[in-house]
């Protein structure tokens, strides 16, 4: 990096001039600084600190009507346009938005950055609220489009912009990893307590319980109530799904926030080492080329068996899950179960 260039924001629109095809989480690491500390750098005029404040701004996103959705994690993106409709804050850890288009799990304890940015071509940025958390890592963001109400967006800008304005974060080191016991786990109890769940939202919290990591309750799960399928078949899936009409759940999340897109898939295109949907109101960009397992598994409810298709990178982390389309109190669908068996 040339020595006359001081500030982080000066290298990144060096960076830029140098790779304007990079994208920001990208460039972040190149520089060996977080997403976060990029985006802090330009505050003043581009980039304004919202106060911490979580609960009540997503509360206050149904006025600005339709936006993007953006979450991701490593090795997937989700988009999805819509209108914040059913928002619910009350519960302490977990925040809900919940509607036709926009379908979000929040965890606000996570949740430490928030800015407002504004369009400014110059640093790659468009018109949007960042969330990141103590890492400098960005859980969610949420895109103006065509359609949103722009009086609205700078309204709630004014109303949760913070009274200090820092050029920089600081970032903390990552949380511990959780630990898990999966040598010694009691398979037979905890298969026990699979066979008896009543509600697909029960089974992490009985992972926790048996202090399992995910990959080895379907390991130790194999044979009866998961089954291994190959690595391709999340192309095989969304292609069929497009080829049928069929409806499905995508869920994409990261560590503050899942997000979710119900209906059908469309327009699916492959590109080296990525699968995409590229629909008008719906993106997901999935690397491919990092996926390590991929999982069929069916968990019991009281409306059923339900199927879904897991999807882990090398270290054991989730990428995506695939559901058919349900709705709580009705049976999945025979179309989606016969996909999934397909598999």
């Amino acid at each position: 990096m040339n020595a006359t260039v001081t500030t982080l924001k000066e290298q990144w629109q060096a960076f830029r001039e140098q790779h304007p095809k990079v994208r920001i989480r990208d460039a972040a690491s190149q520089l060996q600084v977080s997403e976060g500390e990029l985006v802090a750098a330009c505050t003043g005029g581009t980039v304004k600190h919202l106060k911490n404040e979580f609960p009540a701004l997503i509360q206050a996103m149904p006025a600005l009507g339709k936006v993007m959705v953006l979450t991701r994690n490593e090795h997937c993106v989700i988009e999805r346009k819509g209108v914040f409709e059913i928002v619910n804050t009350e519960n302490k850890h977990v925040g809900t938005v919940l509607g036709k288009d926009i379908d979000l799990r929040m965890f606000f304890s996570r949740w430490k950055y928030g800015f407002a940015v504004a369009t400014d071509d110059s640093i790659g940025f468009k018109k949007s609220l960042q969330i990141f958390d103590a890492q400098g890592t960005a859980i969610m963001k949420i895109y103006a489009v065509e359609q949103t109400n722009l009086a609205a967006w700078d309204k709630l800008v004014a109303d949760f912009t913070a009274s200090e304005q820092p050029a920089a974060i600081t970032v903390a080191p990552a949380p511990p990893a959780p630990v898990y016991n999966d040598k010694d786990a009691d398979s037979e109890a905890f298969l026990q307590g699979w066979a008896a769940l009543q509600d697909t939202h029960d089974f992490f919290p009985l992972l926790m319980k048996h202090k399992l990591s995910r990959v080895r309750a379907l390991e130790l799960a194999e044979g009866k109530f998961a089954r291994r399928t190959g690595n391709d078949c999340v192309k095989t899936l969304l292609e069929k799904a497009s080829a049928s009409g069929l409806e499905i759940m995508v869920f994409v999340g990261n560590p503050g926030n899942i997000e979710i897109h119900t209906g059908p898939v469309q327009k699916i295109v492959e590109i080296p080492n990525w699968i995409n949907v590229m629909d008008e109101d719906f993106n997901l960009h999935l690397k491919t080329d990092v996926i390590a397992q991929c999982w069929i598994v069916e968990k019991p409810s009281v409306d059923g068996i339900v199927t879904s298709l897991e999807v882990f990178d090398a270290a054991g982390e989730m990428i995506a899950q695939f559901f058919g389309k349900r709705k709580p109190g009705n049976p999945e669908l025979e179309e989606w179960r016969a996909l999934a068996a397909a598999l």
